[in-house]
């Protein structure tokens, strides 16, 4: 542990007097009663973080263990204060956060009996730059504004940074955040991990071991940490008594959150605060998060009137993979995705049902499937029935290759939009480019719980129908029916 590291004290293993009698839950970790006996309103991590007067903090941090809602509690202590004079800007994920993070802090400044009124959406320069504004009885106001940089320019006093490394301009951010700060304040930065070529991680590294000349005291609090603190204590309290939670101690709770991710990347990353290798992976979080819909964007629709043409790409898969059919329309230069399916454990029939009914819609102008293995049947009877709307295509390195490269440089050039949703992402992250001994160029997916990258493979297969079929030849076999050809499509 560096020397910036704050320490927070751990929960304790015997039950405390405070825990009510009718308490059903599994956990064998409480937290650390208070000197007077009584139970404490935050875990040990959230008090630290919260009662820091230190002006520059930046936290590494498992998803869900109440980090925004704590850091609402500090911004409420501070502008209680009838001294304190600095406004704050806030920054998070979406505008849904940013009003969210407001109605917290309220809530806070009415249990600690200091005024403060919601103003609401408010219009805040002239370039049009809108947050959520809390005003305070001193004066003072918390500004909660959605991710774009440019709305922290101009601004002093206090800064937040919520859920940092996933702005996808967080360095511009910070360049902007910190001269904020010169007549006053402090700059909180809190996140999960984003790879490990972010700029919230290179903050990080910085801090730890190249003598943190940004003077952060710096936090990190894994799934694990927030269980060792009690984490599934306060969680059980505010569970129903029929959730299946309510069964588990701190180990099975683990292992449900665990087998919930899509695949180790995810949970290491966004759970134990172990960035993912950018280095290593095809597709970087930064081009993912510059092509994704935003969260209030309602991106599958009615794809029977749609204005564009639809392309579709299938992924075949049986039991261990998934069959995945993704369909992205196109218009206007840009690749959007409108349907997302997965299918485990279905019948071929059920998937054909699927299949031919997207195959059906009046502007679906092609479709490649996988030939690869079991998808040379499905192939070969969707092409006996849509004829030359339907192209198999067999995977091999080559056409890996070959199908890999116009995604990416789609997801680089922001022509190709997708949803927000982990497994899909997981998917992306998963494959890795790899060159053999023989210097061939090897393309592999990490197998997760949910496939081998099927989703990745259906979406580059879908880009692949919209582009003309080409053909080369395989060599010839000479056999005793003559001289015989097959083909392989890599467009």
């Amino acid at each position: 542990m560096a020397t910036c590291d704050i320490v927070y004290d751990r929960g304790i293993g015997i039950r405390p007097a405070f825990v009510p009698e009718a308490f059903s839950g599994k956990c064998h970790v409480f937290p650390k009663p208070l000197s007077d006996g009584r139970e404490p309103f935050f875990l040990s991590y959230q008090s630290a973080w919260s009662q820091d007067t230190h002006s520059r903090l930046l936290a590494e941090k498992s998803r869900q263990i109440g980090w925004t809602w704590t850091t609402a509690h500090g911004l409420a202590r501070r502008h209680a204060l009838a001294d304190y004079a600095l406004d704050t800007w806030g920054t998070s994920r979406d505008d849904l956060q940013a009003m969210l993070a407001v109605q917290d802090c309220k809530k806070f400044c009415d249990i600690l009996h200091a005024g403060a009124s919601d103003l609401g959406l408010q219009v805040l320069d002239k370039r049009g730059s809108s947050g959520h504004v809390l005003a305070f009885a001193n004066g003072t106001k918390y500004y909660s504004l959605s991710s774009n940089p440019d709305a922290q320019a101009g601004k002093r006093g206090g800064r937040v940074g919520d859920e940092f490394a996933l702005n996808s301009d967080n360095r511009m951010l910070y360049g902007i955040m910190s001269p904020g700060v010169t007549w006053g304040g402090f700059i909180w930065l809190f996140s999960t991990h984003r790879g490990s070529e972010n700029y919230f991680n290179t903050l990080i590294q910085e801090a730890r071991f190249k003598g943190n000349k940004k003077r952060w005291h710096v936090y990190r609090v894994t799934l694990q940490d927030a269980l060792e603190c009690g984490f599934l204590y306060k969680l059980q309290s505010k569970l129903p008594a029929n959730d299946e939670r309510m069964d588990m101690d701190e180990q099975a709770y683990f292992d449900f959150i665990k087998d919930q991710s899509p695949d180790e990347e995810t949970f290491a990353q966004e759970y134990m605060c172990v960035p993912s290798d950018d280095a290593s992976s095809f597709i970087s979080y930064e081009l993912l998060d510059g092509c994704k819909y935003k969260p209030d964007v309602v991106w599958e629709t009615d794809m029977a009137d749609a204005a564009g043409d639809l392309y579709m790409g299938v992924d075949v898969g049986r039991t261990k993979d998934l069959t995945c059919f993704w369909v992205v329309e196109s218009f206007g230069g840009i690749n959007f995705t409108r349907s997302v399916i997965t299918m485990q454990n279905k019948t071929f029939d059920e998937q054909e049902q699927v299949f031919y009914r997207l195959l059906s819609l009046p502007k679906m102008k092609r479709a490649c499937v996988d030939q690869t293995g079991i998808g040379r049947q499905f192939a070969e009877r969707a092409i006996k029935r849509f004829g030359r709307k339907v192209e198999g295509v067999t995977f091999t390195a080559t056409v890996k290759e070959t199908l890999a490269y116009p995604l990416r440089a789609a997801l680089e050039d922001h022509t190709f939009l997708m949803p927000d949703i982990p497994s899909i992402v997981a998917a992306f992250r998963s494959i890795r480019k790899e060159t053999t001994s023989a210097g061939n160029v090897r393309f592999n997916g990490d197998r997760g719980t949910n496939g081998h990258a099927d989703e990745f493979w259906a979406a580059t297969l879908a880009l692949h129908a919209k582009s003309k079929p080409s053909y080369i030849p395989l060599p010839r076999s000479f056999g005793a029916a003559g001289n015989n050809y097959t083909s392989q499509a890599v467009a």
